[in-house]
């Protein structure tokens, strides 16, 4: 299916067009790296990025480069190579490193399983220094709607915060500034519109896939949307509602 018969794909880069308007995630000039897993999330966010270049240049007169970048965590992950001939396609640039953070976390074992907490700063990290490598400015990651509402009561039930991630944020340490233009896009969304232009997805092969705190906030919410069916778009117009920005997005999320 093309892009022009996917409606889905329409709402979802009219969803991206609005976080970058509300939250000013991209100018004219900027390199964009996109960290680029190989799951449905990641690998929609370069494509919606590709699109919206075009968008961007015709409509607001502002042009960007993108960079998608791939870490081989070398946890057995599926071959990539489908996903990359999908992508040739359209020519879209897409840099592959091997990296050992699965031998890392392995020896760094936390309960007996794998640390996510590190893993997200391993795989964070590698992707800043090869956007760093290849002159980005900018990080783009596809942490979605659903991501910020569970971050949050993650944060609530284990943390006691009232935090999730903010859509756009500027790290000192790294010099590097972070935006998740898909902010205000849900992953029924996301998973709907693969399946419709029919991307090849890479099956995680990280032993924690499924058996994590955060798939238990995820169970916990479908039950809560399942009787309260609008508790879903709530959640999120709480998040994003202008006058409790600073309550809720906490800066110190980020390390």
């Amino acid at each position: 299916m093309s892009y022009n018969e996917c409606m889905s794909m329409k709402k979802i880069l009219a969803q991206v067009r609005k976080a970058d308007q509300m939250y000013q995630m991209i100018e004219n000039g900027d390199r964009i790296a996109v960290g680029l897993s190989g799951g449905k999330d990641s690998s929609l966010l370069l494509y919606t990025l590709y699109l919206y270049r075009f968008l961007s240049r015709n409509t607001y007169q502002k042009d960007f480069e993108l960079i998608g970048i791939h870490i081989d965590l070398n946890f057995g992950e599926d071959e990539i190579k489908p996903l990359l001939e999908w992508f040739r396609q359209y020519d879209i640039r897409i840099e592959c490193e091997e990296s050992k953070i699965a031998d890392i976390l392995k020896l760094n074992l936390h309960k007996e399983r794998i640390d996510c907490s590190l893993c997200s700063t391993l795989k964070k990290g590698a992707v800043i220094r090869k956007a760093k490598e290849f002159g980005c400015n900018k990080v783009a990651f596809a942490h979605h709607a659903d991501d910020a509402i569970e971050t949050l009561l993650m944060n609530m039930i284990y943390g006691g915060r009232v935090a999730t991630f903010d859509p756009k944020m500027y790290l000192d340490h790294s010099e590097t500034t972070f935006i998740r233009p898909f902010c205000l896009s849900f992953e029924s969304e996301i998973a709907k519109t693969c399946r419709q232009l029919e991307i090849p997805i890479i099956k995680s092969g990280c032993p924690n896939d499924g058996y994590t705190q955060r798939q238990e906030i995820k169970e916990l919410l479908h039950s809560i949307y399942r009787k309260y069916p609008q508790a879903k778009e709530n959640f999120l117009l709480s998040l994003y509602n202008e006058e409790h920005l600073n309550l809720y997005f906490n800066k110190k999320e980020e390390k």
